[in-house]
């Protein structure tokens, strides 16, 4: 395992020096939160690099930077990566690496407990390991990210996860958060909790444009639509993995689905990753109120979302109703992260077509 330090930089100032010439390149100036969290980061780094241990002697394996939505966390979480002076590290977003999992741990299938061996292969590709929006509501996936951070927390890699979530508050269904409180204690043991709350959503006000939220929708501006997409009539099925989609357009670069015929039916975060990574740009029409739905459409549409901002896709969405009555935030626990993200869409009217 390659995890020499690259430069002769100490590297917790290695962190705080790439954290202020990118700050000082983007005209951006960070708030005392966020600062006070990256040098959480910078001093854990030290620690974890130089053998030390945390307070009263315990191992701090981790750094768990939480707080809500827009406040800077994967600012912060990617100056820090990008600052890291080590080979061996990556940063992975939490749908992508769990697809990954369950591939690894097919390869050892059959084999005395695969997820150890997964743990153990990890820990010998990487130094720093670094999560991104993590959060779980699938039990399943729950104790699996859970055994597995343990075992790679006591093979010594160094983890560090962002999270709207305070680890108490993870996998949060009360069906099953009773199952996942040894994990939590396992995370709240061997990992340093940072809140990071500044009061401000920066992502309401940043300059991202990742696509458009287009409404009232009509029979007529579909028809408009469809013109402006310049996807011609509806397309062939498209096969994705087990679902077979009707396309109400498609070209080689993009794709037109309504909604029903992606989030109603068992669709997974596998293929939301298939179309995002097929695809550059995604239209979506025929998107209700969520609230009408049932919590596991409404959390199919919340994977969708994340992912498709995660790669960078364009997204295009047209709902007969406002964003705001979309996105009613008392629907789920995960609204608010979504409803930050819309609002980086422009809004259009059927009269600017």
């Amino acid at each position: 395992m390659t995890s020499e330090v690259l430069q002769p930089l100490a590297p917790a100032e290695a962190v705080r020096r790439h954290f202020a010439e990118r700050l000082a390149a983007s005209g951006f100036q960070a708030d005392a939160a966020q600062s006070s969290a990256l040098d959480a980061l910078a001093d854990w780094l030290d620690s974890l690099l130089s053998g030390k241990r945390g307070w009263l002697r315990r191992p701090v394996g981790g750094l768990y930077l939480w707080g809500g939505v827009g406040r800077g966390k994967s600012l912060v979480m990617d100056c820090f990566f990008q600052g890291v002076p080590l080979a061996a590290k990556r940063r992975v977003h939490f749908h992508a690496f769990l697809q990954e999992l369950q591939v690894r741990l097919l390869a050892h299938a059959g084999q005395p407990d695969p997820l150890a061996r997964v743990a153990a292969e990890l820990a010998g590709e990487v130094r720093l390991l670094c999560f991104d929006e993590f959060h779980v509501h699938d039990i399943g996936d729950a104790i699996l990210l859970g055994r597995l951070l343990e075992a790679l927390l006591r093979a010594r890699v160094g983890v560090v996860v962002t999270s709207n979530y305070a680890p108490a508050s993870l996998c949060p269904n009360p069906l099953h958060h009773e199952r996942f409180k040894p994990f939590i204690r396992v995370l709240e043991r061997h990992m340093r909790i940072v809140e990071l709350d500044g009061g401000v959503d920066y992502r309401s006000c940043s300059g991202r444009d990742w696509g458009q939220y287009h409404w009232p929708e009509s029979p007529q501006s579909l028809q408009d639509w469809r013109h402006a997409l310049g996807l011609g009539v509806p397309a062939a099925s498209l096969a994705v993995n087990r679902l077979n989609l009707q396309p109400l357009g498609q070209d080689a670069r993009s794709l037109w689905l309504d909604f029903a015929a992606l989030f109603p039916v068992p669709s997974s975060t596998r293929d939301y990753l298939w179309l995002c990574e097929r695809f550059e740009r995604i239209a979506i029409s025929g998107l209700p109120c969520l609230d009408r739905h049932s919590p596991d459409v409404r959390q199919r549409f919340l994977n969708f979302v994340d992912i498709a901002y995660d790669a960078g896709v364009e997204l295009l969405l047209s709902s007969r109703t406002s964003l705001d009555d979309l996105c009613r935030e008392r629907a789920h626990e995960d609204f608010a992260r979504t409803r930050s993200r819309l609002a980086q869409l422009r809004p259009r009217r059927l009269e600017e077509f």
